[in-house]
């Protein structure tokens, strides 16, 4: 899942980025509207984390905008400005969520993985590939019935790959789709995480790669 986070305040946003990282997140981050209208035209965001008052404007008008021209992403407002008035207009502007600040990094976390369900509501939160089973909406996966314990960015390629079996992924497509822009991996390191994450699969691994091509979930 790819989350957008938008917050001006440097100390937070990393507090932040870190969070949803260590959550399995693929996280972008951006400090102004400007910054994260620039990611938005380039990704597709299952939850966006906007905090209002940026040094370009009110994130509320630039999300009214955006949802009138049918952007469809949910919206988490988190913000000091904590009155009834200012949060019925987050919410009457286009916004799922609204937090005020301080808050507690279980409940923004518990929150965002909510909004990020329902986004994907259309997509099977179990997906099976012969013995395989991965469970996004509890974020385990099983082979043969036995739990396996994957890293976030383990079980992100895993997951990317299982919603297209049988299907050959290019290094690229999983580097656009499983991190961030942040922290965007070398090819080397995209071969390392499908070989560990091989290894936890066990013999006879599906996990095959295509010379030239990529990686795919093969039976």
């Amino acid at each position: 899942m790819r989350v957008l986070l938008v917050e001006d305040e440097e100390d937070l946003r990393v507090a932040l980025v870190n969070a949803f990282t260590g959550e399995g997140y693929q996280v972008d981050a951006a400090a102004d509207i400007a910054g994260a209208g620039d990611k938005i035209s380039e990704n597709r965001f299952d939850c966006v984390v906007f905090d209002r008052k940026l040094p370009d404007g009110d994130a509320i008008e630039y999300v009214r905008e955006r949802k009138r021209a049918g952007w469809d992403a949910p919206v988490l407002f988190l913000t000091g400005m904590d009155s009834i008035a200012e949060r019925v207009d987050g919410f009457t502007s286009g916004g799922d969520d609204y937090l005020v600040k301080p808050f507690a990094m279980a409940v923004l976390l518990a929150r965002v993985r909510a909004l990020c369900t329902r986004a994907g509501a259309g997509r099977p939160s179990v997906l099976r590939f012969g013995d395989i089973e991965l469970d996004s909406a509890r974020r385990q996966t099983r082979r043969a019935g036995v739990l396996l314990t994957l890293s976030a960015k383990e079980f992100a390629v895993l997951e990317y790959l299982m919603g297209r079996p049988e299907q050959v992924v290019s290094r690229s497509e999983l580097i656009e789709h499983c991190w961030d822009q942040e922290n965007e991996p070398t090819a080397n390191v995209v071969d390392r995480v499908i070989s560990r994450l091989r290894r936890k699969l066990r013999e006879p691994s599906p996990l095959q790669a295509v010379r030239g091509a990529g990686y795919g979930l093969i039976s």
